[in-house]
């Protein structure tokens, strides 16, 4: 499966192919990605849509390789960067990879950045180590990279530590670590979940014209459909650790397939609709570590399930060039 039909290999960056990875927990085997398939092409922007446990950050974290092992494993698939199989490498040249030519910008920025150095040290290590810096450089880099997120005063606050930061200020540190090298994959994670309104368009602006600006692709990770309207060319959503539905953004807008693609639709505020009382997908999300590997894991919630949605685990299947959907009944 892939999010465009026709992709030209050369014109594609990231291709990651029937993705397993699972959790080996007390509880059980957690299945957090399963059978994963899509492509990112050179200057793309990727959704990957979905509620909270559904494996959208299991699945990016598996392409930086930054799964926790033990309890987690990439237990199959492969994960191509450029051509070349990010799997198979060593262990010191995936990290020249991470950080350098793939770069991640975190949900919550203080798990990310050490509490203990200076913002300005911590941009300084990452250049001096990928891109061979001096210190001095390294240093002017580091208020360069200030200045283009917008940090007010760059060349004094770069000696300040993360605490010394609001919340939204944080983010754009943490975009400016991420953009340090000049990647040619961003990947990020929920990059706007705990800001508030004004903040978030702030942030999306500054990747849109990151993007812009260097030619990166991006794989913009989020739970919200209205944030990835303006931002994506075309979006993947997932649930139960499993792909639904992958299409170009506007017909995925204009013509979802999916049943849980069109109750993620219905669950977007919008403020002219004749009932403008919020939507909510009735029930949960799956529990990770009891998939039904033999019906399709949104059935149990889904208005439109017939008795075969409940027996048999859907395929992905063609619905229109470069659209795909995971469902019995559409």
């Amino acid at each position: 499966m892939s999010t465009h039909a026709t992709n030209s290999s050369g014109n594609t960056l990231l291709s990651v192919r029937n993705l397993a990875t699972h959790f080996f927990t007390e509880d059980g085997v957690v299945k957090a990605v399963n059978d994963v398939s899509f492509e990112v092409r050179r200057g793309e922007t990727l959704g990957i849509v979905g509620e909270s446990g559904s494996g959208k950050s299991v699945a990016n974290l598996s392409i930086m390789r930054l799964i926790p092992d033990p309890p987690g494993r990439i237990v199959g698939g492969e994960i191509h960067f450029d051509g070349r199989d990010l799997l198979g490498i060593p262990g010191d040249e995936m990290r020249r990879v991470r950080g350098k030519r793939i770069a991640m910008i975190f949900q919550d920025p203080m798990t990310s950045l050490n509490p203990f150095m200076r913002i300005g040290a911590q941009l300084e290590e990452i250049t001096k180590l990928h891109l061979g810096l001096g210190r001095a450089e390294a240093r002017a880099n580091a208020i360069g990279m200030l200045e283009k997120v917008g940090i007010p005063d760059p060349s004094s606050r770069v000696d300040d530590y993360p605490h010394q930061f609001s919340g939204g200020m944080r983010q754009r540190v943490m975009i400016a670590m991420a953009l340090s090298c000049a990647p040619e994959l961003l990947i990020a994670d929920e990059p706007t979940t705990a800001l508030d309104v004004t903040i978030q368009a702030q942030i999306l602006e500054l990747i849109r014209e990151m993007k812009r600006d260097t030619g990166a692709s991006v794989i913009l990770v989020t739970h919200d459909l209205g944030v990835v309207a303006g931002m994506t060319d075309s979006i993947v959503v997932m649930y139960g650790g499993s792909i639904m539905e992958a299409a170009p953004t506007g017909e995925l807008f204009e013509s979802p397939s999916n049943p849980y693609t069109r109750a993620l639709l219905k669950s977007v505020p919008d403020p002219l609709r004749e009932q403008p009382r919020l939507f909510q997908i009735p029930g949960l999300p799956p529990d990770l570590s009891r998939l039904p590997s033999t019906h399709c894991p949104f059935a149990s919630r889904c208005p439109e399930a017939v008795d075969r949605c409940r027996e048999e685990f859907p395929p992905i299947h063609e619905v229109a060039p470069g659209h795909v959907s995971r469902c019995w009944v559409r």
